[in-house]
């Protein structure tokens, strides 16, 4: 008992210690921000496990209630919440009014359903993002290797979990076969990180993108549904050790239908998919945390007037 105490304790002391000594030092200083750094981190893996481990109990419910699909989206949502309270980080979808050929962006588009949802990657943050952002009714693609991690490959194997083996294509491609399939029985969609992995990147990149989506999404016969990441270095930036507070804009791209596609055209699905999510994430990106266009903005002639985070978190919430 006093061990298991001590385990559920030590955290805490951790955090506590961290954030006093993070205010005790000059305000920015390198010792500053990695104490920061630090007690946020801890506070995120907590806030991970104990999300990881409702969602074990919420998935057997929800797939003994009928509604399983839903499981993700459940879970998500718990931890958007312990992590807006306890970090001060919150990710707000804009640009909701944006339609192109018919098809209308924003909040709308993540109802999209079918669909196979894809967004860029840039660090372990992105989980918070999923949190906000994951629609009902839809899983999330992750390497198999995370499916023997106590608590969150316990809750992802419940929660339908697209596992990936990157190592061998045969089981890679067996495994989009059977979530096409899914996706048309079920009507449940996917969530992708087409990069592959985490940019970490300090200004507006995407890495290549992999194929794996697009071939699946044209497999499936569904809508590609594009979602952008506004580089978010002012908040998270794990080279530097820093971890902030901060509002992170997100914008979702009207769907671009696959219906009609074939094999051969996945090439081309990609780079025009690719080429939008690029163009919108400098765009996204190019308005500072301070409020301020920043050069970069004013060398691209995009500019436009943000609100203030407060107005924003309140309008998200």
């Amino acid at each position: 008992m006093p061990v298991l105490l001590y385990a559920l304790l030590l955290p805490a002391v951790l955090v506590f210690a961290l954030h006093g000594f993070s205010r005790i030092t000059p305000a920015n200083s390198h010792m500053s921000n990695a104490a920061a750094f630090y007690a946020r981190l801890i506070i995120s893996w907590v806030a991970m496990i104990i999300a990881a481990g409702y969602g074990v109990f919420a998935s057997i419910a929800l797939r003994v209630a009928g509604y399983g699909g839903m499981s993700q989206w459940a879970t998500g949502r718990l931890f958007k919440w312990i992590m807006w309270y306890t970090t001060g980080v919150i990710f707000v979808v804009t640009e909701g009014g944006r339609i192109e050929g018919g098809r209308r962006g924003g909040m709308e588009a993540l109802n999209e359903r079918p669909a196979v949802f894809v967004a860029n990657h840039q660090t372990e943050l992105d989980v918070l993002m999923l949190g906000t952002l994951f629609p009902k009714y839809c899983s999330v693609t992750a390497k198999k290797s995370l499916k023997w991690a106590p608590f969150l490959g316990w809750f992802m194997t419940l929660s339908k979990t697209v596992f990936i083996d990157r190592a061998n294509r045969a089981t890679a491609l067996a495994a989009f076969d059977g979530a096409a399939r899914h996706m048309q029985t079920e009507r449940q969609s996917v969530w992708i990180f087409p990069e592959g992995t985490r940019s970490y990147g300090e200004r507006p990149e995407l890495l290549p993108f992999k194929k794996g989506a697009f071939h699946l999404a044209i497999k499936a016969q569904v809508p590609i549904v594009p979602v952008v990441v506004g580089n978010y270095s002012h908040v998270l930036n794990v080279k530097k050790r820093i971890f902030r507070p901060g509002t992170i804009d997100v914008s979702v791209l009207p769907p671009i239908p696959t219906k009609g596609m074939t094999a051969a055209d996945a090439d081309k699905l990609t780079t025009k998919t690719r080429d939008a999510m690029m163009s919108e994430l400098i765009r996204l990106s190019t308005v500072a945390p301070n409020g301020h266009t920043p050069a970069a903005a004013i060398a691209t002639g995009v500019e436009r007037e943000t609100q203030p985070a407060q107005r924003r978190v309140a309008n998200a919430l």
